[in-house]
């Protein structure tokens, strides 16, 4: 049955190649807008009429596949669904019920005023923990979230927002806050770092320490399109992972329906 579970991902990953005239959502030279930086949502949009296909490889032989379609261009939505363990010879384990997405952006950025939006994730990451009926780390939920760009060099910009995660098993029903800035380098590179405070992860029964999230990321466009990201979480070990920071891989496809 774990076999059978990898067949979307497998699909995903055989895709005929696109066409490599188009760029990703990175780098100077990106024709797409970011619409996450690690854990976290930007204000970035799926343009209307295109799927953006997402694949996140985790800890643990960990696998999250996710589908969202831009319906305008201010509104998007998209399901999720995945498990650890289903790479190597573990027992996989899923995820309780699909993630759900869903994302409308209120306001367009200009030269003063920052892009913002509005949205709803139940997608977790990092694996779920059926003990503690909760992601490793905490699904956003219900958040509001700005973006600015600025011409730096390429691109610079700022992130930031507040979101209100509906897994409440720990007892903790804190409102959270979370940042981020985005660096292009060059056409098609671009370097991210996100600080998840975690003030919704604290407490006897949670699995934070108090010191909040700290991941960095690197997002490189491929062309058509494809976009490949290489992410170090959790620098601060927050969650008690003692070692190395968490290494995880990303991969974004996004095109015309």
């Amino acid at each position: 049955m774990g076999g059978l579970r990898l067949i979307p991902v497998i699909i995903f990953l055989c895709a005929p190649a696109p066409d490599l005239s188009a760029q990703g959502s990175a780098g100077s030279a990106g024709k797409l807008e970011p619409r996450a930086l690690v854990d976290f949502p930007t204000a970035g949009m799926i343009p209307r009429g295109n799927i953006a296909m997402d694949v996140d490889f985790y800890r643990d032989g960990g696998v999250d596949l996710a589908c969202a379609v831009g319906i305008f261009d201010r509104l998007s939505a998209g399901l999720s669904y995945g498990g650890s363990g289903l790479i190597g010879a573990g027992s996989p384990v899923m995820n309780a019920v699909p993630g759900f997405n869903i994302k409308l952006r209120l306001l367009e950025e200009s030269v003063y005023v920052p892009a913002l939006a509005l949205g709803f994730d139940s997608q977790g990451h990092d694996g779920y923990n059926r003990r503690l009926s909760r992601y490793a780390i905490k699904s956003p939920g219900l958040y509001a979230v700005f973006s600015k760009n600025y011409a730096v060099l390429g691109f610079f910009s700022l992130h930031g927002g507040t979101n209100y995660s509906l897994e409440r098993s720990d007892g903790n029903r804190n409102i959270n806050l979370f940042a981020g800035i985005e660096k292009t380098i060059g056409p098609f590179v671009s370097f991210m770092i996100e600080y998840n405070l975690g003030a919704n992860d604290t407490g006897t029964n949670a699995l934070g320490k108090g010191k909040g999230y700290l991941n960095t990321a690197l997002r490189c466009s491929l062309g058509g399109g494809l976009t490949l990201g290489i992410n170090l979480k959790d620098l601060a070990d927050n969650g008690g992972n003692v070692t190395v920071a968490n290494r995880t891989v990303h991969i974004e496809y996004v095109r015309p329906l």
